[in-house]
């Protein structure tokens, strides 16, 4: 480069008028957001082939005079409504869509390289005029294989069909789809209104169905914690029984203990006490023999002993014997004759 400038500046002559008419008017500058092109000259690019150009994306560079001629490349996006009429979908249902795509010159090689080619002299209302008729083709030929439910139930898988069909076509003219976005979709023999009554009809058949299963699952569900609820009081109910027989059970055990500590109390008492008064009973039977034994026995013992010594020689008309001397007292010949007579 610095032997082109040094060259440039001998030919045109030294001096600074000469070096600022040469910036001026062969030195380019490229913005980010377009490419220049430098025809002239052949250089060799991927894929082994030359091309009479040379492409600077952003920085700058030096026309060579005479021999090169600068073009420039717009690489900003270019938005594009598209709309088709009457396409007809695989069903033969003629389908008016309308949608917004996003569409700009490739930057990137080397699909760059088909946008020069193909693109290079026309002016952007001409590059978006040549991608909303592709595009629009394409967007038949995609409604040609999907029927109207197809296309109006899920408008992201159409436009990625779309997608996925203007890709080849856009990249051999040099250009990419940013993003396709479908706005709306109808008919004329209203056969989506039909499809669209028909959907809200059966939506609002399930909401209906949902709503009475959601009832009815409301109302299993809440038998269910009743029922739930009602077990666990009878089980709380049950514990509570259990506790309080329990609880009786225990006191019944404690009162029966206690009653039978105090029966047990009151019988040994009651044989503490018949003890006590049966020692009371025998010491007074004692009392009572030794005062019978002094009053009665010994007083009679004596008086017999006396009256044993008074018979003594005298002899019992009664029994023949001696009295004091035969082993029977006066007493005894007594009752032998109250017994004769």
């Amino acid at each position: 480069m610095i032997e082109t400038v040094v060259i440039l500046l001998g030919i045109f002559g030294l001096g600074t008028g000469a070096g600022a008419w040469i910036i001026r008017n062969f030195y380019h500058i490229c913005q980010p957001s377009e490419v220049l092109i430098f025809a002239g000259g052949k250089r060799a690019v991927s894929g082994r082939r030359d091309v009479g150009y040379r492409l600077v994306k952003g920085g700058s560079s030096i026309q060579l005079p005479l021999l090169e001629e600068t073009y420039r490349m717009n690489l900003t996006n270019m938005i594009i409504e598209l709309k088709v009429v009457n396409a007809f979908s695989k069903d033969g249902i003629p389908l008016t869509v309308e949608g917004v795509a996003n569409i700009k010159i490739a930057g990137e090689e080397p699909i760059i390289h088909n946008a020069i080619e193909r693109l290079l002299g026309k002016s952007r209302k001409d590059v978006e005029q040549l991608a909303k008729e592709t595009l629009e083709g394409n967007l038949r030929g995609v409604l040609a294989s999907l029927t109207p439910e197809q296309v109006n139930e899920d408008k992201i898988a159409f436009a990625k069909s779309l997608l996925e069909e203007a890709e080849d076509d856009l990249e051999q003219l040099g250009l990419v789809l940013d993003s396709l976005q479908v706005q709306n979709i109808s008919d004329n023999v209203r056969y989506l209104d039909s499809i669209g009554r028909k959907q809200q009809a059966e939506l609002q058949r399930d909401a209906r169905i949902a709503e009475a299963q959601a009832k009815a699952e409301s109302v299993i569900n809440a038998s269910d914690n009743e029922r739930l609820t009602s077990l666990r009081r009878i089980e709380r109910d049950r514990a509570i029984a259990e506790a309080e027989a329990e609880r009786r059970v225990r006191d019944t055990l404690t009162k029966r203990k206690a009653l039978v500590a105090e029966v047990e109390s009151v019988v040994g008492a009651n044989i503490a006490q018949t003890r006590a008064e049966v020692r009371v009973q025998t010491e007074r039977i004692e009392q009572v023999k030794n005062q019978l034994q002094a009053d009665i026995i010994a007083p009679s013992e004596a008086n017999c002993k006396q009256a044993i010594s008074q018979a003594k020689g005298k002899r019992c008309s009664n029994c023949g014997r001696w009295e004091g001397t035969g082993g029977r007292n006066s007493s005894t010949c007594r009752i032998l004759e109250s017994r004769r007579l």
